[in-house]
């Protein structure tokens, strides 16, 4: 009896893949072309015997509960657990939150989809490490909206993700759980994931600092992809600092992950946090205000608190980046396509890259395929847009625009030649009400994509953007973006502890 995995098609089988690939055979030559795969087949069954190369996982744990609706009042926990990092570090006696798209050994992870529930990582994503590592302890799983695919908090299967300044209004996506767990004070530091503004977006919501650090410049190993040239995942915290510890801790290649190229080293952020903003250079980009769904007031506090920075000593000066209102439509091809064909046709990872495959991840997720329908409106709806355009366009404009995002990069390089910081709306409006449960999908559909203006672009051009909380709107934060060089985390940091500790951002407010 043959213990071979891998089995060798029988004719007919082979009949029926060749059609699939609009081949016509005759049978004598199907059957010659089955005989010349036999030694193709026993290579497989070798490599299936082979173990797989996957990173150890060294810090003992426990999988962790379900919390009780008690201990889960916004809906932002998925999983709480306790496991502790290294006697010592730069992390030691932080409390640390992870998005449940990044796996931790042995704790479940969801990834806010219902085709995911029971899948449990065999291995530690390198972010997991590297904070277990630097002493911290991992309290828990995030909920994230389903497979990343909202810019609100109402598409995780677990249910919606309330804002901690108001209930029933979403606290932003996809990275909407650890957003709030920090605006409300239950961990100091959390991280997300970025592709759209997954980091930016549920940050000025609810309040806090997140950080989409330049693509590249923390390893994406170990968390479940969406688009190579998009995934980003970063830091999210109460204050400036915990954020640039966090990033000195996170930052470095990992020799895993080919997103990595260039500079992609840590530097010792913190370092520049106390530099002050006397003489920063900031544009204020006139074209990242004023959009149609754009709330005046939240335009107002942004402006005003640009002009807080002129009290710190900083140059603030209006510039116009004609390109940027064209960044979403070059993003857009690029998620849609990009996702459609690599996170749910290619199993999350796809091919044509060489790095760390989860191939338990691969596997588990691959059964999306008998429960399409339970899939989000926000994620059906991207999927119909990428698989027609695959199909019926080639993915021509996917390639058109990948080419153009070298534009959209020397569109802002060409500013940062002159200044040091970019500035605008991380948003265009506050935090909106939380659709009902049985909302038309028109609404949960709304809700999923209308703050996206100023975000998508960043995610292509790589640049590192983190959202600064900057003032109140009806009492729901304002967050104000500042963007920065490749590379350039520090004059983000920089400006930013500045404002921090020169501006009490609460009380800029606009009616």
């Amino acid at each position: 009896m043959s213990l071979d995995t891998v089995k060798l098609p029988a004719l007919q089988q082979l009949a029926e893949i060749a059609a699939e690939l609009g081949f016509s055979f005759t049978e004598a030559d199907l059957a010659a072309h089955r005989e010349a795969l036999v030694p193709a087949f026993a290579a497989y069954n070798r490599l299936d015997r082979m173990p797989d190369e996957l990173p150890a996982v060294t810090h003992p744990r426990r999988p962790g509960h379900r919390p009780s609706p008690e201990e889960n009042r916004l809906g932002a926990w998925y999983i709480r657990t306790e496991i502790e990092g290294a006697a010592s570090g730069a992390l030691k006696g932080k409390k640390i939150a992870l998005k449940d798209n990044i796996c931790v050994a042995g704790v479940p992870m969801m990834n806010g989809a219902s085709t995911m529930e029971g899948y449990v990582p065999d291995v530690d994503a390198t972010v997991a490490t590297r904070i277990l590592d630097a002493g911290g302890t991992i309290v828990g799983k995030t909920v994230c909206e389903y497979f990343c695919f909202s810019g609100g908090s109402h598409t995780s299967a677990s249910g919606p993700v309330h804002n901690p300044h108001r209930a029933g209004y979403s606290a932003g996506g996809s990275s909407s759980g650890s957003a709030a767990v920090v605006a409300a004070g239950e961990v100091p530091m959390a991280l997300g994931g970025d592709q759209g503004g997954s980091i930016r977006i549920p940050a000025s919501y609810c309040g806090i600092y997140g950080l989409k650090p330049t693509h590249g410049l923390v390893p994406y190993s170990g968390i479940m992809p969406i688009e190579l040239t998009l995934d980003h995942t970063g830091p999210m915290t109460a204050t400036v600092e915990d954020n640039a510890i966090l990033l000195e801790v996170l930052a470095g290649p990992d020799g895993l992950d080919p997103r990595q190229y260039g500079s992609a080293a840590a530097k010792p952020y913190r370092e520049a946090l106390g530099r002050g903003a006397a003489g920063l250079r900031i544009a204020l980009v006139e074209d990242g205000f004023g959009h149609p769904q754009s709330l005046r007031q939240v335009d107002t506090v942004v402006r005003e608190a640009a002009e807080r920075f002129k009290g710190l000593g900083a140059t603030v000066e209006t510039v116009s980046v004609p390109m940027h209102r064209l960044g979403s439509a070059v993003w857009l091809p690029i998620a849609a396509e990009g996702a459609t064909m690599q996170m749910m046709l290619g199993n999350g990872f796809g091919f044509n890259w060489q790095g760390l495959y989860v191939t338990s991840m691969l596997d588990f997720h691959s059964a999306w395929r008998t429960r399409a329908d339970e899939l989000s409106d926000s994620l059906k709806n991207t999927m119909l847009l990428g698989h027609y355009m695959v199909t019926r366009y080639r993915g021509h404009y996917y390639a058109k625009a990948q080419n153009l995002v070298r534009r959209l990069r020397r569109a802002y390089d060409e500013v940062l030649s002159r200044y040091d910081l970019l500035l605008m709306p991380t948003l265009p409006v506050v935090a909106t009400p939380l659709p009902e449960a049985n909302a038309p999908v028109e609404q949960i559909l709304q809700r999923a994509f209308e703050m996206l203006a100023n975000t998508t672009q960043f995610d292509c051009t790589h640049h590192p953007a983190m959202n600064v909380p900057c003032g109140m709107v009806d009492g729901l934060p304002v967050g104000m973006m500042l963007v920065a060089k490749a590379f350039d985390e520090e004059t983000i940091y920089c400006a930013a502890a500045a404002f921090e500790k020169g501006v009490d951002w609460k009380s800029l407010m606009a009616s």
